[in-house]
């Protein structure tokens, strides 16, 4: 089935302080990292970013928000209405642990959902799913009445929750929806890698 891959590098970056992007895990960069991945498994790859000039060096489409103050739920509507396949994988470019394997039984799974999200103690994990372009409506909906709650639509559509016990198969330390917000994570992130 084929599926288009989304990031989304349009954070604030605030508790960082520079962008999370371009940090290097192990000396590579996340977002590196995740291009490679992406461009692997998936034969059409967007990068939605208000600041396309940062990451001309990608050699990725880039498109920018049709929200401009969307949020997360914004990048996602934006990457969904570029994309020309039904389904799209969306995940964010501050997250060093993403996991092949894993995206692929996500992808694996979405004929017949609209989304295909995995829930794990911390919850939903919406910047690490497969959205239909079915959800376009209901996500427009939130946006236009400024809520960028993205599980506020979830109600709506038809969706599959993948479990805990469902990703440890593929991902045992549950990694792959860590991202790096503060100084903090990313010295966390490092420690993962060399264990």
């Amino acid at each position: 089935m084929k599926i288009t891959g989304i990031i989304l590098a349009g954070g604030k970056n605030l508790r960082m302080g520079k962008n999370k992007a371009f940090l290097e895990i192990k000396g590579q960069r996340i977002i590196d990292h995740t291009k490679k991945l992406f461009v692997d498994l998936f034969d059409e790859v967007f990068l939605v970013t208000n600041s396309p000039l940062d990451y001309l060096d990608l050699n990725l489409r880039m498109i920018s928000d049709l929200f401009t103050e969307g949020g997360a739920l914004g990048g996602i509507y934006t990457g969904l209405f570029h994309a020309s396949h039904s389904h799209a994988f969306v995940a964010a470019c501050d997250m060093p642990f993403l996991n092949k394997a894993l995206i692929s039984h996500l992808s694996a799974l979405s004929p017949g959902y609209d989304i295909v999200i995995p829930k794990t103690e911390d919850g939903w994990q919406p910047l690490h799913a497969v959205y239909s372009l079915k959800c376009l409506p209901f996500m427009e909906e939130l946006l236009q009445e400024k809520n960028l709650k993205i599980i506020d639509f979830f109600p709506k559509v038809k969706k599959r929750e993948v479990t805990t016990e469902e990703i440890l198969p593929f991902d045992p330390q549950l990694v792959s929806f860590l991202n790096v917000n503060t100084p903090e994570d990313l010295i966390r992130a490092e420690d993962l890698l060399n264990h």
